[in-house]
């Protein structure tokens, strides 16, 4: 079924109300304008997504054929300065096609546009154009860079439409852009990591770092991109504040003009929470639409959603007391408060979203948010929570998605009586349904799990943990793949800017900051491993300071 005004429009429709999308990106940052490359790769990227999803959309032609071109302006890419028969998005569709198919001559595409005029009509070619045209116009007219967008564009596509389950004309190498490596070793070398870590982390940077923008008037002095610089420069170094550390970007940076930390917090407390969530689903979408082009990285499963907090506060909390709240421990203390959600299991461990968390908010209300979010961007099989988690109605909502879910359950009178019973009989597992009461004659149906603990310190019931499950003993070994966010929460903490301000929105945009770059760190392990092993392992050979240090220079820092 050929696309239609309707099924178009719905694909345009679909991405105007997806939160992590924007089409095109030079509408949205001012970091890419009509000419941008890298732009238009992120845009055929974002439409192909979508469009395959289409029922109606079921050829690769017909996408290469009907993607809008209007907008991209082409003349900076064309080595040609006099008047020419064909144009360049005429051509660039008919490359794309030659592409797709993997043809190594211009006389195949010929053969096929002159075989399909229909096509050819949609293509806007009254002619098809000679072999000796199309060489010409591929190897001196096109710019380097305007082939290499080809390239990267016909694999998108046939990634896209092929995990769509659409037919392509080829298998299209789910490895990343091919970075110059010749080394055959299965064990590559320091040296080749950081060497491939390097052109990869460029890479990954330009497509993360445009969703982030700060609404700022034009004829600004410095650019936009130095306030972004400045942020990741924060995280180069543990506990530098914005006025320490603008005072050393200012040497550091080859930009002539650099934000001081207080023009500098202005900007980042003029963002509303809404704004920086929306920046920062926007970033994450496009680095899993570039990681997703792997066959390692696993889109569907596990994820886990908690809590963490930051260093606790010990100033005057006056006036912030809904936002400075008491700790997960119960102490006596007070801090801030945030909520992850997070790809653990076999997939990169890619923080999806975070959101702030303040005083007396329902637990089920942070699980459905975050849990919106994932779902926009993953396909999500199973929950894994903490036990600060543990509430009927939360776990009933999981079970109303169709989710299946693995949480710890707090030790009431009932479980510690039937864990000293299994101590005593020696019981190192034991599995029991239970209801749990709704309210108003409603009840939610799970399973206990319990487990003794190795080499437990206790000699009572706190030798056994509780855990619910609404799919069986199968998933409980899943929950061990909980440790991984803890450790997630040390790195992100790690890549934090100091501060001392109260201010919620600052304290809230410094943390997701730091989530995005240990996204960004993650998901350059994952294709740096790909490029060089065809493979991945969860133990990174990336380090955390490899990608900062590497982020650093693209940033224009050194």
């Amino acid at each position: 079924m050929p696309p239609t005004q309707a099924s178009r429009r719905a694909v345009f429709r679909t991405i105007a109300t997806t939160s992590y999308s924007e089409w095109p990106v030079y509408d949205s940052t001012p970091l890419y304008d009509r000419n941008s490359l890298a732009g238009l790769e992120e845009d055929i990227r974002t439409v192909a997504a979508t469009w395959f999803d289409h029922e109606a959309h079921d050829s690769v032609a017909e996408f290469v054929a009907h993607y809008p071109l209007t907008y991209v302006e082409f003349h900076p890419h064309d080595r040609y300065s006099r008047a020419t028969r064909y144009e360049m998005a005429q051509l660039l569709r008919a490359f794309l096609l030659k592409e797709i198919h993997g043809w190594t001559h211009e006389t195949a595409l010929v053969t096929y546009l002159t075989q399909r005029p229909e096509l050819r009509a949609q293509l806007g070619l009254e002619t098809v154009p000679d072999q000796s045209t199309l060489w010409r116009s591929w190897h001196k007219r096109f710019a380097a860079d305007l082939r290499e967008t080809v390239e990267t564009a016909a694999r998108t596509i046939l990634i896209k439409a092929q995990d769509a389950g659409v037919a392509v004309p080829r298998e299209p190498t789910r490895t990343p852009r091919d970075h110059g490596n010749e080394s055959d070793e299965s064990d590559p070398d320091d040296q080749t990591t950081l060497e491939q870590a390097e052109k990869i982390t460029d890479h990954v940077s330009r497509i993360v770092f445009p969703a982030f923008s700060l609404d700022r008037g034009d004829g600004c002095e410095i650019h936009e991109n130095a306030y972004w610089d400045l942020q990741t420069y924060l995280g180069l170094r543990e506990r530098l504040a914005a006025n320490e550390g603008a005072r050393s970007f200012t040497y550091e940076s080859t930009r002539e003009r650099t934000p001081l930390g207080h023009a500098h917090r202005e900007q980042v407390r003029d963002l509303s929470i809404v704004k920086i969530r929306e920046m920062y689903r926007q970033a994450i979408g496009r680095l899993l639409n570039e990681v997703a082009e792997t066959e390692q990285f696993f889109r569907a499963g596990i994820v886990a959603i908690d809590i963490t907090e930051a260093d606790p506060f010990t100033g005057d909390r006056t006036g912030h007391e809904d936002e400075i709240i008491g700790t997960k421990e119960k102490t006596d203390e007070y801090a801030y408060q945030w909520a992850t959600v997070q790809l653990v299991g076999n997939a990169v461990p890619i923080v999806l979203d975070a959101r702030p968390v303040r005083k007396g908010e329902p637990r089920l209300e942070i699980v459905e948010d975050l849990l919106n979010s994932a779902e926009e961007m993953v396909h999500v099989d199973n929950v894994l929570m903490d036990r600060e988690f543990d509430s009927q109605h939360v776990l009933e909502m999981l079970s109303q998605r169709g989710l299946s879910y693995v949480v710890p359950k707090r030790m009431q009178t009932s479980e510690k009586a039937q864990a000293k019973r299994l101590l005593k009989r020696g019981k190192d597992r034991y599995e029991t349904d239970r209801k749990l009461h709704l309210g108003k004659n409603e009840w939610h149906e799970t399973t206990l799990i319990y487990r003794r603990k190795k080499n437990s310190e206790h000699d009572d019931h706190r030798q056994y943990s509780v855990f619910m499950t609404n799919r069986g003993t199968g998933h409980l070994t899943e929950y061990g793949y909980r440790w991984e966010i803890e450790s997630g929460y040390k790195s992100i903490k790690r890549f934090m800017a100091a501060t001392t301000s109260k201010d919620f929105g600052l304290r809230f945009f410094y943390f997701a900051f730091a989530c995005l770059l240990y996204s960004i760190w993650r998901a350059v392990d994952l294709l740096v491993q790909v490029e060089l092993t065809g493979e991945y392992e969860h133990s990174p050979i990336v380090t955390a300071d490899n990608t900062l240090t590497l982020l650093k220079k693209e940033t224009g820092i050194g």
